[in-house]
């Protein structure tokens, strides 16, 4: 089984991988675009892209692309985020001056950084910045990435779990071009569209109220080529062979103008 995931080999993305597939093969990529690329050509059996972070939010270009490809979400994985302070062997934290990384990793680690005194520079990608600076040399940098990230490229770590909030998740997404019938407690995934008048989101929203159905996270995005008309992400607990889930999505059919299931699978915990 090869796996598609955006990131260089090392990247956070890699190891939820690891952790929610197993001994896989991995298919690093540039871009989410060629995550996607890489599941519907079929060089990959499954992509995992993530979905949204604890503390920085949603990841609204892969809300986009789950739209714009006919790929199903599979399954669902939470990743706890540690970020180590990583330099080159046998360099001494007091020799930092700068450090490196993602910008979502920097952001992260931002109250930490600033106690350390140095000057930050924004990178393409966490497990980058560890190749990155391996292949500089540069003594008086460091780089912010996982443990895995170290290891490879075989770098000391000066310290372990430099993010200022413990409670750092990012929640995976697995998309295959194969639909699945999950077992046990899941959850489905969904995108519509509504008229724009008034209560329509009230009434699309009623559907689950009225059938005591969680909703587990709601995201608008703009509807490309109609200014200031919306597309509605939706997440609830449930899935669409169940008769109470499937009767929702019939009710919300009458309101909407467009409505997708993007996948039913297994609720992770």
């Amino acid at each position: 089984m090869r796996v598609a995931f955006q990131g260089e080999p090392g990247a956070y993305s890699e190891q939820a991988v690891f952790n929610y597939f197993g001994n896989v093969e991995t298919q690093p990529c540039e871009s989410f675009d060629a995550v996607f690329d890489a599941v519907v050509s079929g060089i990959c059996e499954f992509g995992l892209i993530p979905i949204e972070n604890s503390l920085a939010g949603s990841i609204h270009q892969n809300y986009d692309l789950l739209l714009q490809h006919d790929l199903h979400i599979v399954g669902e994985y939470l990743l706890r985020v540690q970020h180590c302070l990583i330099a080159l062997p046998d360099v001494k934290k007091p020799e930092i001056k700068r450090v490196i990384s993602h910008p979502q990793a920097l952001g992260q680690c931002a109250a930490y950084l600033r106690k350390l005194g140095v000057k930050v520079e924004p990178v393409y990608d966490t497990a980058g910045s560890v190749k990155m600076l391996k292949e500089s040399g540069t003594h008086d940098t460091a780089a912010i990435a996982s443990r895995r990230a170290a290891e490879i490229h075989e770098m000391q770590i000066l310290e372990e779990g430099i993010e200022d909030n413990a409670e750092n998740y990012t929640r995976f997404l697995a998309i295959s071009k194969e639909v699945v019938k999950p077992e046990g407690e899941s959850k489905t995934s969904i995108v519509f569209t509504l008229k724009n008048q008034p209560g329509a989101l009230f009434k699309a929203l009623s559907v689950f109220a009225l059938r005591d159905i969680d909703l587990t996270k709601i995201e608008s995005r703009p509807l490309q080529g109609k200014p200031w008309e919306y597309l509605f992400y939706i997440d609830f607990i449930g899935a669409t062979h169940e008769d109470i889930a499937s009767k929702a999505l019939d009710h919300l059919n009458e309101y909407a103008l467009m409505l997708r299931v993007l996948g039913s699978y297994p609720r992770y915990k």
